[in-house]
Parts: structure tokens; C-alpha cells; sequence
């Protein structure tokens, strides 16, 4: 594939013949988009070090971390499977206004409420409990606040399912919209950080072909 610009390589956290795992910046799609604008993404930047670079799953363009790339078609296979049963392990850094309590020991809380497309302000979501997609998603206070900002509190997020956008209208949905998030948060509150704070920081999986668990972790950049 011709690539008609040269773009910073990106961060290879993990690298084998069979598949990358790469870091993806915030403002930067995972796949090209329509118009000739919006054409560098990274999987464009990472065709320029690794030709043989196949997409398996997608981050929002305002959502930084990890994204996993397969090497051949029958990886790609394989991962995208994995993926549809449930069997990658996905946990999100985020930080949200308000105070989020902990539970007793810290226990997960779990959001349960299904989406669809807001088809007249597409490609926003929305909750519709009647025709809505079944949309699952835990959360918990991280263990360290340091650096949070008052009044807002850091998220660890895993979600069940992987609902478009699902984390971010969850978390809206509660009450806690997160900071920088130009799509679903009150103007004061997107207003707080010039980037989403959202940030896909650990992925568990096992290699798709010898087997062996991959554990993979990004530390957020905020």
C-alpha cells in the first residue's frame, strides 16, 4: 500500500511474527476515515514499519492505548474471533467528574444499560432500555488518585460488551461524564482537559497461535 506521508513510528509495546500490540495517541484515528484529511491513522503509520499489518479492532479517535494488529489473515481471524466471544481481556483508565465512592472491598459496579444509535445526531449513542443493544460495563476508583484533579475522580473500566463509544455514554449515563469528552460531557466539564481522558491501558489474551497468555499494559499519559 502507497503512504503518502511520513508519520512518527509508532510505540510497539509487544512484536512477534504473528502480531503487534502498538500504542494509539489520542486525536489520532484508528483507521482512515473518508476524505483526504483523514487519511493518517495508525494503521497507515504502522504499514511503514510493519507492511504485513492487519486491523483486528478499532479505538475511538479520542481514546489513547493499546490496539492489537495481526501479521497475516489467519491471525486476524483467529483475534477477531476472540474478540466476538469475549476472550480478550480490555481494562480502561478514565477520569470522570464527581466522586465516585468504593463499594466494600473495592467491588465492581456494573452499568446495565443498553444502547443504540442516535441515528439524528449520528454518530452519537444513546440509552434506549426498549430497543437498545444489551451494553454491560464495570467500574471501580482506581487505587491511586494522585494528580486527579478536585472533584473528579479517576476509573478503572472494564467493559462485558464493546458497544461504540459504550464507555463514555456509561459513564454520562451515571452521572460522571468524562473530562474532555467533546461528545457526551456538559461543555464545563469537556472544557476541563483538551484531550479525552480515556485510555485503553491493559489487554489480556492468549497468542492465537502458540497458545501462550499475553499480558500487555500501557500506563495512562494523564
Amino acid at each position: 500500500m502507497s503512504i503518502l506521508f511520513t508519520a512518527p513510528r509508532p510505540t510497539c509495546l509487544y512484536e512477534d511474527e504473528h502480531l503487534l500490540v502498538l500504542e494509539k495517541p489520542a486525536g489520532l484515528l484508528s483507521v482512515p476515515g473518508r476524505g483526504s484529511d483523514k487519511q493518517d491513522c495508525l494503521i497507515h503509520r504502522a504499514l511503514q514499519d510493519w507492511p504485513d499489518a492487519l486491523v483486528v479492532h478499532r479505538l475511538d479517535m479520542a481514546t489513547s492505548g493499546l490496539l492489537i494488529f495481526a501479521r497475516s489473515k489467519e491471525v486476524q481471524r483467529i483475534l477477531g474471533d476472540a474478540f466476538a466471544a469475549r476472550q480478550v481481556y480490555k481494562r480502561y483508565t478514565a477520569i470522570v467528574h464527581g466522586h465516585v465512592a468504593a463499594n466494600a472491598d473495592n467491588a465492581w459496579s456494573l452499568v446495565d444499560a443498553p444502547l443504540i444509535c442516535d441515528w439524528e445526531r449520528r454518530p452519537l449513542q444513546m440509552v434506549d432500555p426498549v430497543t437498545g443493544k444489551p451494553s454491560l460495563t464495570q467500574y471501580r476508583p482506581a487505587p491511586d488518585q494522585a494528580g486527579v484533579p478536585g472533584g473528579c475522580t479517576r476509573l478503572c473500566l472494564e467493559p462485558v460488551t464493546g458497544r461504540s463509544h459504550q464507555l463514555r455514554v456509561h459513564m454520562m449515563h451515571i452521572g460522571h461524564p468524562m473530562l474532555g469528552d467533546a461528545l457526551y460531557a456538559p461543555a464545563p466539564v469537556a472544557a476541563l482537559s483538551p484531550r479525552l481522558f480515556l485510555h485503553a491501558m491493559e489487554l489480556k489474551f492468549t497468542h492465537p497461535v502458540h497458545g501462550n497468555p499475553l499480558h500487555i499494559e500501557s500506563p495512562a499519559p494523564f
